[in-house]
This record gives structure tokens, C-alpha cells and sequence, in this order.
């Protein structure tokens, strides 16, 4: 694995095109990845492949359509995006199990192949959604049991894991993408356009909404 070359996993939303920008100022050699799981909210993959080309990335699209047929979650069903999960009560709606479980393995698995030795997420457990899939323990535990089971040394990279939304904006204007992040990124649950000074989204689902807050919360500091 080359370690001077990371693989973004990039949905094409302002925290992955955030991690996009920080991965091309750090490393010599920078591939995203995307995956199409059946959201609903399609448009991000749209995005991600303007976002990637701006940005001179090669941009890659795996075709995981049966993995939002197999789960329940208002991202890949019908249903209110801002109520309760159905099997998880304590969950937002849109949470998707295992999702980061299967993106972190198929993204282990292409990095592996295109001799990455660096994978980059977008998680963040500060202003996250309510996920327990996107805590610091969880992204180490499957690092490592990935790792484990290949026989590799992959270096996983969270750089916004501790970070609020508002601290995101600011590192995507240090990192020089913020124009990307708010021109094309894409993190709307409903798959709505409506340009915003916050970027496209409704701005009435909870992804508009941490997105919206992180924004005054960002520019009120300026």
C-alpha cells in the first residue's frame, strides 16, 4: 500500500467534499469513491462527479443498489426522514444500519486494490445525527478488524471526527473547497436543489438543518 496515496469515500455532501479538499492538500495521490446504494436523495452521486471533476479527482461509482432493498431506513424507503426509525426507536429515521460498516468495507477492499494505504471519511460524532456508526470507537474497531483480515496497514483517516459544523465550514475554507461546498455539494435527506446561503437543500430535514446552523454558527464568528 502507498502510503503517500489516499482513497476518499465521497457521497458528494459537504463534510466528504470537505475531507476531499483536505485529502488533495495533504497527499500526492487522491481517488474518490462513491457508492450507490439505493438513496433516495440520488442527486449526491449527480454531485459528487462535478465536484470530483472541479477538482481533478479520478471519481469511481460502485453499484450497491441491493443493500438499500435489504435495509429499512427512510434514506432508501419511504417515510419521514425527521421522525423515529421503525426498528430502532432511539434512531433518527434516516439512520441506515450498518451503512458505514459496508461503505468502510468496500472502500477497504477498493483501496486495497488501487494500493492505497490511506482511507479518508467523513464521520463525525461532535454534530452528527444521532448515528452510532459514525463514533470514534466504531470507526477504530472496524479499522482494525479490517486490517485484521487483510493483512494490511491501512491508515483510516476521520479529519472531521471532532469537529462541529460550523468547524467543518472553516475547514473547508482553509482547505480551499468551500466554494465547492457550497456551489455543488449535495446533503439534503429530500434531494431538494433550492440554493441556499448554506448550499442546496429543503431546509426543513435534519441534514438541512445541522447544515444550516453550522453556517450562522460559521459566519457569525467571521
Amino acid at each position: 500500500m502507498d502510503p503517500q496515496k489516499a482513497l476518499v469515500i465521497f457521497s458528494g455532501g459537504q463534510d466528504s467534499t470537505t475531507c476531499l479538499g483536505w485529502a488533495k492538500n495533504r497527499y500526492p495521490q487522491v481517488e474518490a469513491l462513491s457508492i450507490d446504494y439505493g438513496q433516495k436523495h440520488r442527486v449526491e452521486l449527480t454531485q459528487a462527479a462535478k465536484i470530483a471533476r472541479r477538482l481533478g479527482v479520478a471519481h469511481h461509482v460502485l453499484e450497491a443498489e441491493f443493500f438499500g432493498r435489504m435495509v429499512k431506513s427512510a434514506l432508501t424507503h419511504p417515510g419521514d426522514v425527521g421522525g423515529a426509525h421503525q426498528d430502532h426507536p432511539g434512531l433518527p429515521a434516516s439512520f441506515v444500519p450498518n451503512r458505514n460498516a459496508f461503505f468502510l468495507t468496500l472502500a477497504h477492499a477498493w483501496a486495497q486494490t488501487a494500493g492505497a494505504g490511506v482511507l479518508v471519511m467523513g464521520v463525525s460524532q461532535t454534530d452528527y445525527s444521532g448515528y452510532p456508526d459514525c463514533r470514534e470507537e466504531f470507526i477504530t474497531a472496524m479499522g482494525r478488524a479490517l486490517n485484521l483480515g487483510a493483512e494490511v496497514d491501512i491508515v483510516m483517516e476521520a479529519p472531521l471526527l471532532h469537529l462541529t459544523k460550523a468547524q467543518t465550514f472553516a475547514l473547508a475554507q482553509k482547505e480551499g473547497v468551500l466554494a465547492e461546498v457550497l456551489e455543488l455539494s449535495h446533503t439534503c435527506y429530500n434531494g431538494v436543489e433550492t440554493m441556499n446561503p448554506w448550499g442546496r437543500g429543503c431546509g426543513d430535514c435534519p441534514a438541512c438543518g445541522l447544515r444550516r446552523k453550522g453556517w450562522e454558527e460559521y459566519t457569525a464568528a467571521l
